[in-house]
């Protein structure tokens, strides 16, 4: 089977990993890939938002089947453009990707079906988000209604920060054209949890449970970012947790999405947090997490590749994952300014030295979410530059085996946090 995987990041890398190891997979298109892919597959010089050309190309070559990584093509309708020349894709339709793409969309849906989340408002025009959060005295949390790479959400510790951060998104555009619009929600409090589905439309698959660091700073501190390291384990979700997400979250959004004619098929990420009144729904996202898909796909045992086209098939009820039962830390290696700067102002371009030392320790992995090749050298070429991953016995092993590994890695002005997993 010739297989299109879309995207470049480390989500992009360890999902390569993974195809790459099927039995189906005989050939590996990776568009457009970095260097750290290299050697799994063929890197294509297509940007990842570029529907026509990637379409072209997928025809072209008659591939089988594409994955798409990020969130970008998926709101662009590239599986709607591959539909149309019959090649099977593994991401919902740009209808479906509304979830990740228009955050006031998911709201009025999470209303219409009583889903639990965050009491809030949407607006549209400046004035009146200022004139709500003015008229507010708890604690807020402003959301750019649009994509911003999981960087568009601002935690208020009160009503001032909130106003400060409606001017910067929505006047300043801080995140371009996603703060068009803003979503201002009650700031909830409990731990943070990923909890992922594969679905093919009628059926939802649950797979284990992760947890991701989205602050740049260590406990928690500073702005939020893309992801600075993620861990799974088993039983990171109580069963009763499990079943109550599951019936309350995940089905009534199916039952609601089926409503809206819309036939969802890949993944459903639901981002909860875990308040003294349960499970509260902070996001939905239309593809795999980004550090989260690094440590699942670390213990995920099963032919992914199977499961992937089970959802585009309609077969889900055909298929049982296997999990290691290890669990598995994820370590993302930032480049100086990210998280605190935009991205563009992320220092890039810097040499990066001990990556086979790090990647020869046992158990290790290393994808590359923004690296590049210069004069014969990897370099750095985005904010978050590696992700460092590691199975271990039970989460602490798994730390310090992770761990282990960063130290032998390192570039100039190089950030990372110490406390991942620190449970």
């Amino acid at each position: 089977m010739k297989i299109l995987l879309v995207g470049s990041g480390g989500r992009e890398h360890a999902l390569a990993w993974k195809i790459k190891a099927s039995r189906l997979c005989d050939r590996l298109y990776i568009a457009p890939g970095n260097v750290g892919m290299e050697a799994l597959g063929e890197l294509v010089p297509i940007a990842a938002g570029a529907v026509t050309e990637l379409t072209h190309f997928a025809a072209t070559q008659k591939i089988d089947f594409a994955v798409i990584g990020p969130e970008d093509p998926l709101a662009l309708g590239l599986v709607d453009a591959l539909a149309e020349k019959k090649i099977r894709a593994f991401g919902p339709t740009r209808s479906g990707a509304q979830l990740e793409a228009d955050k006031t969309f998911a709201k009025k849906l999470m209303r219409e079906a009583r889903i639990p989340t965050a009491e809030g408002r949407c607006f549209s025009a400046v004035r009146d988000a200022l004139a709500y959060v003015e008229s507010r005295t708890e604690p807020l949390v402003v959301k750019a209604a649009g994509l911003a790479r999981g960087k568009g959400v601002v935690v208020c510790r009160d009503p001032v920060a909130a106003l400060d951060a409606v001017r910067n998104i929505m006047e300043k555009k801080v995140f371009g054209p996603a703060g068009a619009a803003v979503v201002i929600e009650e700031r909830l409090e409990g731990p943070e949890v990923s909890l992922l589905a594969l679905v093919d439309g009628h059926t939802a698959y649950l797979l284990e449970a992760a947890r991701d660091h989205k602050r740049i700073g260590e406990h928690d501190t500073g702005p939020n970012t893309g992801g600075m390291g993620a861990y799974s384990c088993p039983d990171l979700l109580a069963e009763d947790l499990l079943k109550r997400a599951e019936s309350e979250i995940i089905v009534p959004l199916l039952d609601a999405l089926r409503r809206q004619e819309i036939d969802y098929r890949g993944v459903l990420y639901a981002g909860l947090m875990l308040t003294a009144g349960g499970p509260k729904t902070l996001e939905f996202n239309c593809r795999l997490g980004d550090p989260e898909t690094q440590p699942l796909l670390m213990r995920l045992q099963s032919d992914l590749v199977e499961a992937m086209l089970a959802c585009s098939e309609g077969k889900l009820d055909q298929i049982t994952l296997q999990w290691r039962p290890e669990a598995a830390v994820c370590v993302v290696l930032a480049s100086e300014g990210y998280g605190w700067k935009a991205d563009p102002e992320v220092t890039r371009g810097v040499p990066i030295d001990g990556l086979e030392a790090a990647a020869a320790l046992p158990d290790v992995q290393i994808f590359h979410g923004g690296t590049t090749r210069r004069e014969g050298r990897i370099v750095t070429s985005g904010g978050r530059v590696l992700g460092v991953c590691a199975v271990g016995a039970d989460v602490a092993a798994a730390r310090r085996r992770a761990y282990a590994a960063v130290d032998k890695i390192h570039f100039a002005g190089m950030q990372l946090r110490r406390d991942i997993a620190q449970i």
